[in-house]
């Protein structure tokens, strides 16, 4: 059987419920706390005490690396999951359960915990302060979620059990989801796969969807990329088209068959903000664009990770001049990772009002978009649709495009855009769009599953 991993906070019950777990499976529990004072021959107070946490992790870090790879109930400590490594490690092969409670029911499981404290707040607020810290963590940790808070351990561990045996949507949400996914444009194959993983006889039931969700979206390579890191980390997940033209729908489906992320494409990163119920405080202000979402515990947060896939190809240009292409949501992001860069941006559109708009809300400055050849940027960013598949003009004429001036297209289908190809040939510096791609995606796995790919592998599996 495969590793079943508790995390959450202290006082959620990992211990206990682990107890009923291995009890009813007849399988061995390894609690990583008791392992790490197995190892060191102290208590962990007195490793806080006379080394500090930093020592502690080190020493849970050796000790969860270490674990079996099947047959076991793991209980893991409450800061377990804030370490990539660690989540690699667990996440292979496992089921991981995230035990929650509320804050009344922590503290008073914790009052006379011999546990040293992790601030210099008074418990309660310590509480409150590491729950919110590490919150978007124990949601990566998060295969399936049970609540704690007015239930016994006996109890919780008999809704583990038949979330175990049965998975958590029905018969009848997988099937309205299939009914779905064959209205879209998801190649003969893809689907069979997904009518496998939905309602196939031989069915996972702890596999869970995650998807794409656009209109169109069948061009995307999210599948193929998620799809091969699954595979890779060991991730009982299947990635899909979610294509329809009302993100309500798409997002009515996600709950329905419990998926566990969307990454969200055009035309929908503005208005999917409006079905869901939070959004990070990047992608709420100034962006205003979601592309990125992530369900745990019942909640739908949205992120914005476009921004991350602008910035990191171009930090070697900090302070330069740049002329941001396109008014929409992936130019939103654009202009914050821009700005974030102190650089000298200059936004135009087709629609000057609407780069006016955009470039208020970063103190960026808006022109006629036959003021390019005026500027004469170090940096031009295209965040239009110009150069996509079908519609592959590019935004710029060939005599726009200036030596030595850096090009950077955002559209990544395809990779060598129109607009890269005449940069090419002028000798200009080029970023492709794949580069985006894979410095958001990159962001994106580790929201939903707390592991850090290196850009390398990611690399590997879309070129």
């Amino acid at each position: 059987m495969k590793r079943i991993v508790l995390t959450g906070f202290r006082g959620t019950g990992k211990t206990e419920v682990g107890k009923v777990l291995a009890s009813r499976l007849n399988l061995p529990l390894l609690d990583t706390d008791a392992l790490v004072e197995q190892k060191t021959g102290r208590s962990i107070p007195s490793i806080f005490h006379e080394e500090g946490e930093e020592r502690f992790r080190i020493e849970e870090r050796e000790v969860i690396a270490s674990l079996p790879a099947d047959n076991v109930v793991i209980s893991t400590g409450g800061g377990a999951v804030i370490d990539p490594r660690n989540m690699e490690h667990l996440r292979r092969q496992g089921i991981l359960i995230l035990l929650t409670a509320d804050i009344d029911t922590i503290e008073l499981r914790l009052a006379n915990a011999p546990r040293p404290p992790l601030t210099n707040l008074p418990l309660r607020e310590e509480i409150s302060a590491l729950l919110d810290q590490r919150r978007q963590h124990y949601y990566a940790s998060a295969d399936f979620c049970i609540d704690t808070r007015e239930t016994t351990p006996r109890a919780a561990g008999e809704k583990i059990l038949r979330v175990l045996t049965e998975g958590m949507p029905s018969l009848k949400h997988r099937t309205t989801a299939l009914e779905f996914f064959k209205t879209g444009r998801i190649l003969p194959l893809a689907l069979r796969r997904l009518e496998s993983v939905l309602v196939g006889a031989d069915r996972d039931p702890l596999t869970r969807i995650m998807g794409v969700a656009g209109y169109p979206c069948s061009h995307s390579k999210s599948p193929a990329l998620f799809n091969g890191l699954f595979e890779r980390y060991g991730l009982n997940y299947h990635y899909t088209w979610f294509e329809d033209p009302e993100i309500a729908e798409i997002l009515k489906i996600a709950r329905c068959i419990d998926a566990k992320g969307l990454s969200v494409t055009i035309p929908f990163k503005q208005d999917v903000m409006e079905y869901i119920d939070e959004v990070d405080e990047h992608a709420a202000r100034p962006i205003g664009a979601v592309n990125s979402v992530v369900f745990a515990c019942g909640t739908a947060i949205g992120y914005n990770t476009d921004w991350l896939g602008v910035r990191k190809p171009l930090v070697h240009l900090k302070g330069a001049k740049a002329v941001l292409l396109g008014a929409g949501g992936v130019a939103a992001a654009a202009a914050y990772a821009l700005v974030d860069l102190d650089m000298d941006v200059t936004i135009l559109n087709r629609t000057p009002a609407t780069a006016k708009i955009l470039a208020g809300r970063f103190g960026c400055t808006s022109a006629d978009w036959d003021a390019f050849d005026r500027i004469k940027p170090d940096l031009v960013v295209n965040a239009t649709p110009l150069g996509m598949d079908p519609d592959t003009r590019s935004p710029l004429k060939d005599e726009q495009i200036l030596p030595g001036m850096t090009v950077y297209d955002l559209v990544y289908t395809p990779p060598e855009t129109p607009l890269i190809q005449a940069a090419r040939k002028k000798g200009c510096p080029t970023i492709m769009g794949t580069e985006m791609f894979i410095h958001q995606a990159r962001e994106q796995f580790y929201l939903n599953f707390g592991i850090d790919v290196p850009d390398a592998i990611i690399r590997e599996l879309v070129l």
